[in-house]
């Protein structure tokens, strides 16, 4: 049964599509800022943790800003996963409901 636009952005599932995928961008986005801030506070409040070395010529800080980068790629990775899994599918299912 071929649904209007108006239709189908009225329904529920596309309003719950919509919802999941700004609860999935809004839970990323609280972990992306709790890491970066949470570094960045560090950084702030207690140089001296982040200045002990680790070895000989390394201190805590390197591991854990180049842990900061890693982290956003891999948050990066699990939205790109998520979006190409779930929610391309189900957008690709809603648009063929728009055709037929």
């Amino acid at each position: 049964m071929k649904r209007s636009v108006e239709e189908m952005l009225a329904s529920a599932e596309f309003r719950h599509l919509v919802a999941r995928r700004w609860r999935v961008s809004i839970a990323l986005t609280v972990a992306l800022f709790v890491t970066y801030y949470g570094f960045i506070l560090l950084v702030a409040l207690d140089r001296t943790l982040l200045a002990q070395r680790i070895g000989e010529v390394t201190t805590l800080g390197i591991p854990l800003g180049v842990s900061v980068i890693l982290v956003s790629w891999v948050l990066t990775a699990v939205y790109v996963v998520w979006a190409n899994r779930s929610y391309d599918a189900e957008v690709a299912r809603l648009r063929q409901l728009l055709r037929e």
